[in-house]
């Protein structure tokens, strides 16, 4: 065989072995490894713990568990300190409610640990980046789902 057919052959076998190589070598990764979904584990627990002391704050300050006086209780014609403190206790509920939710969703984000479907976005399919989630470590969207919501 002349040289010149050999080298056309090693170049059509570089392009087979490319053309059905490269979908194996190249696969996507599918989800995070168990050492990665322990660090992202670690992270929402850190997190956790953090958003129920605050949350317990919270509660604490609109249901006054802290104090034994009588200041709901006693008769007081102070209109403007009593709007104050309901505008207070009002804006403690909802920031309360906030974090309850968010409680939740890294509640979610653990079962999904343990469900190996951390770090999957639910649109997409694809992995979420580590970067995002360690940002928002409860997040179910990839950057590129999350803008095409916008």
């Amino acid at each position: 065989m002349p040289a010149n057919y050999i080298a056309e052959y090693i170049i059509i076998l570089y392009y087979i072995c490319r053309i059905i190589l490269t979908p194996v070598a190249m696969a996507e990764k599918t989800r995070y490894s168990d050492e990665e979904l322990d660090e992202f584990r670690q992270i929402i627990m850190a997190k956790l713990d953090k958003a129920r002391k605050d949350y317990d704050v919270l509660k604490a300050s609109i249901t006054h568990e802290d104090n034994n006086d009588t200041m709901d209780t006693s008769p007081t014609f102070k209109v403007l300190e009593e709007g104050a403190t309901t505008l207070s206790k009002e804006e403690a509920g909802r920031l309360a409610q906030r974090q309850l939710k968010f409680i939740q969703h890294l509640q979610a984000a653990l079962v999904r640990i343990e469900n190996k479907t951390y770090g999957i976005c639910r649109e997409t399919g694809k992995l979420i980046s580590k970067e995002r989630l360690r940002a928002v470590p409860h997040a179910t969207l990839s950057m590129e789902a999350k803008l095409k919501q916008k």
